[in-house]
């Protein structure tokens, strides 16, 4: 079934009508992506997240290559990440938050991951508990493709705060250079020559922290916002100790 799928991609590529065909074809998957993120069936014409979804998927197509794995797990990874770039700025998905941000309005500064551990039962718990296992379980899979484990990680996270500074500078400088998170996705090996020289940053810190830095690559790539705010919270704190 994957090959029928790739040749279909493959002529979808150089054929505007063949490529809005495969993503009518694919309505009933793009359908299912989208009901992750909004919790029930979305309407044509009146859901805004399944035209969002529908067009990600018509840019899966056309940016699709071998090397990027199997199609329909790449164009879910663009629906995902098309998709909570619209929540953010809509400011309406209520499970992109950090594990450390202060939970609702408690006034002795109790944190989300503490209201999680706490196993406070209440509507809003659940859905980021939902939400944060979900995220954990898809990211530490994506991590296994690029042989990294979450326990690697957190023995990787940088301890001195200079050290967390300039990890951090190399992140920003392949955020703002995306051909490089291609390479990052492509090869799976970090572009420590083009970071260190565009960050400035010493090349044997981001080696000695490699496994961390391509979790954080990983995880700005593919759209893992609750991750995001994990990765950065947990090296502040290392960072300080």
């Amino acid at each position: 079934m994957e090959q029928n799928i790739l040749s279909l991609v493959t002529a979808a590529q150089g054929d505007i009508s063949a490529a809005d065909n495969l993503v009518r074809k694919y309505l009933p998957f793009i359908k299912s992506e989208t009901t992750k993120y909004i919790h029930r069936p979305p309407m044509e014409g009146q859901d805004d997240e399944l035209s969002i979804a529908m067009f990600a998927f018509h840019e899966a197509i056309m940016r699709y290559s071998k090397e990027k794995g199997a199609f329909l797990s790449f164009a879910s990874l663009q629906i995902k990440s098309r998709l909570i770039d619209y929540f953010r700025k809509e400011k309406r998905h209520g499970n992109v938050i950090s594990l450390y941000q202060p939970a609702g309005n408690e006034e002795d500064g109790t944190t989300v991951l503490e209201k999680i551990d706490a196993g406070e039962d209440n509507i809003s718990m659940q859905q980021i508990r939902r939400a944060t296992k979900e995220e954990i379980l898809e990211f530490s899979a994506q991590l296994q493709t690029f042989g990294l484990s979450l326990g690697d990680i957190a023995e990787n996270c940088p301890k001195q705060e200079r050290t967390l500074s300039a990890c951090h500078s190399a992140l920003q400088y392949a955020k703002e250079h995306p051909e490089l998170l291609g390479i990052f996705l492509e090869t799976k090996k970090l572009p420590l020559k083009q970071l260190t020289e565009g960050a400035k940053a010493e090349r044997k810190t981001l080696e000695r922290h490699r496994k961390y830095m391509m979790a954080l690559l990983l995880a700005y790539t593919n759209g893992y916002e609750i991750i995001r705010g994990h990765l950065c919270q947990m090296g502040e704190r290392r960072g300080k100790t």
